[in-house]
């Protein structure tokens, strides 16, 4: 048979090999993670063909001598003291990856292999070998981790340094020898919490799993008057000082890069004026992350399926950038990691579009919640880092502020023995229930212009609400997008939002944001009782003082939605009261 005849394949495999996109999928600190002297990062990638690859981390070509290749698989080697948190970017031809944000901060965590859990007696999967422990305060963290590490016979493998947490892999062989040694780890007068990781069956991430609308409304945003913002933003915004960009971190795995949506991102982004993104790539354009993320960078104008709120406002906006990470797989200790890391890093605002229920929570029926749930003794160790978290927000970085979804339970949003993060009374932090439109027509100032998400948890713990149902991401332009709902995704178009008012005065406090979405905010429900007696407001309600000490004014009572127009004209405002 003629060679000759193979030809036509062989190009046609060559021509697929080239038109393959170049993408990093996976990003994580590897090897020693405690090395004071060279940090180790492992990438995962698609699409990486022969010779001629450049691996550029900010304006920086890496030397060839820090980069190992293996196969699809590359590993950075950096020295501790040479390099500073940046955008990371491989380059083969005239073929660009995506976008990653790779951070120099010593926050990073270990994920557990499919050998390292286990089912604990609830029937969820638990860490086996890996754990956590939050040193007091008073004492040297690592000197101390690593103290307990040789008693113990176990190693220090992980790190959150800034709220003295350690991770320690430990010599046991089942459950009964870990929690063993969990309670002889937890009687140590250094440790104050000891810290397990669950994860359960489902997704981290907060989906609403109720059924779906049938004929979900074409603009869920109109209730929360998304597009007037924009116009406002574009067209009528006059500001006596320049508007400022804002960082913003989205903790969420990945964004496909090949969803139209998206596709923008994968050039170079410029130093100002537009809206830039950085993550792994994802598989499919209507993951979690990606629907989320495209609430704040999609493109508003095309028809990707998603709208962004903050791309929309390119060419006149200063710029935002957007970096979405997750540090690793290792559940909440990787998300509370990548947080720390992402605020050294100069974010002002923090997306978590997740949370979790405790075994036993009841819903608003008194039915059992068994989503997102996880045992009392995992809830209790979350429980304590993410107090220290917030502590340590306070004391060190009192600008950040944290939006969190209120959850899609049907439950109560405020209890700390039955859902975390979003019980939490702090300043730094903002919570988000999710509406969704009324059938019945109603003007949009209309208190029944919406109606709460069935899912959404609720109570006064919940500062606002917004909408809940978007159309998630497609590949081909022109594509319906399917549609998503729960309050993962009113979380960040209240992100989006806070993140507009911030480009406008940068000096807002947390709390002052608070009170402005608050004093701008529409309004939801007709109950006006101040002290219902049965407790179902759906956010803390509308105070006086939120509305010009008016007693007797129709909003008093009444639960808070999010109103993006007028949030950005209160925020314009404030600086004329500073001046």
């Amino acid at each position: 048979m003629s060679p000759l005849r193979f030809l036509p394949l062989l190009c046609c495999i060559a021509l697929a090999e080239a038109a393959e996109p170049l993408r990093i999928t996976q990003l994580r600190a590897c090897g020693d993670l405690l090395d004071d002297r060279q940090a180790q990062f492992c990438l995962d990638t698609r699409g990486l063909s022969g010779d001629g690859l450049r691996v550029q981390l900010g304006d920086q070509r890496l030397a060839d001598d820090r980069v190992q290749r293996d196969g699809q698989r590359l590993v950075l080697r950096l020295p501790r003291t040479d390099f500073r948190s940046a955008p990371l970017r491989l380059l083969q031809g005239e073929r660009r990856s995506n976008p990653v944000w790779l951070s120099a901060g010593r926050s990073q965590v270990l994920a557990a292999g499919p050998d390292e859990v286990a089912k604990n007696a609830d029937g969820l999967t638990t860490y086996l070998k890996l754990i956590a422990v939050l040193i007091e305060e008073n004492y040297d963290g690592l000197e101390e981790a690593r103290r307990l590490a040789k008693r113990y016979d176990a190693e220090v493998v992980g790190a959150i340094p800034p709220l003295n947490v350690f991770q320690l892999r430990l010599p046991v062989r089942n459950l009964t020898e870990r929690d063993a040694l969990l309670l002889r780890l937890g009687s140590e007068a250094s440790v104050d919490a000891v810290i397990i990781e669950e994860s359960a069956p489902e997704p981290l991430a907060e989906d609403d799993q109720l059924q779906l609308p049938k004929q979900p409304k074409a603009d869920e945003w109109i209730a929360n008057r998304v597009t007037d913002a924009v116009h406002y933003y574009r067209q009528r915004l006059e500001s006596p000082k320049p508007l400022k960009p804002v960082r913003i971190g989205i903790i969420e795995r990945e964004v496909d890069f090949d969803a139209a949506d998206f596709r923008r991102y994968l050039d170079d982004c410029p130093p100002k004026g537009r809206t830039c993104v950085y993550a792994r790539d994802a598989a499919r354009p209507d993951g979690h992350g990606s629907t989320v993320t495209g609430i704040l960078a999609a493109d508003f104008q095309g028809d990707g399926g998603n709208r962004g709120l903050l791309q929309a406002l390119d060419g006149v906006g200063p710029g935002f950038v957007v970096i979405v990470e997750r540090n690793s797989d290792a559940g909440i200790l990787a998300n509370v990691a990548a947080s720390v890391n992402l605020v050294e890093d100069g974010v002002r605002l923090l997306n978590w579009s997740w949370g979790i229920h405790r075994i036993g929570t009841r819903d608003l029926e008194g039915d059992e919640i068994d989503s997102l749930v996880r045992s009392g003794l995992a809830m209790g160790g979350y429980e304590e880092l993410l107090e220290e978290f917030f502590l340590w927000l306070h004391d060190r970085h009192p600008q950040v502020l944290v939006v969190n979804s209120a959850g899609n339970g049907a439950a109560r949003s405020g209890r700390d023995e039955y859902r975390l993060p979003s019980s939490f009374i702090t300043d730094q932090l903002l919570v988000v229930g999710g509406h969704q439109r009324n059938p019945d027509e109603k003007e949009v100032d209309d208190p029944d212009f919406v109606v709460r998400r069935q899912s959404s948890n609720l109570d006064a713990r919940v500062d606002l609400m917004a909408a809940a149902c978007v159309r998630a991401s497609r590949r081909e332009k022109g594509a319906r997008g399917e549609v998503h709902c729960g309050t993962s995704y009113a979380t960040p178009l209240v992100t989006a939002v806070v993140a507009a008012m911030l480009s406008i005065n940068p000096e807002l406090t947390p709390e002052q944001l608070r009170i402005l979405l608050r004093r701008s905010a529409l309004t939801i429900d007709t109950n006006r009782d101040l002290e219902p007696a049965d407790a179902q407001d759906l956010t803390a309600p509308i105070l006086p003082s939120e509305r010009g000490y008016e007693l007797e004014h129709p909003d008093v009572g009444r639960s808070a939605r999010l109103d993006a127009r007028k949030a950005l004209e209160l925020a314009r405002e404030s600086l004329d009261r500073v001046r």
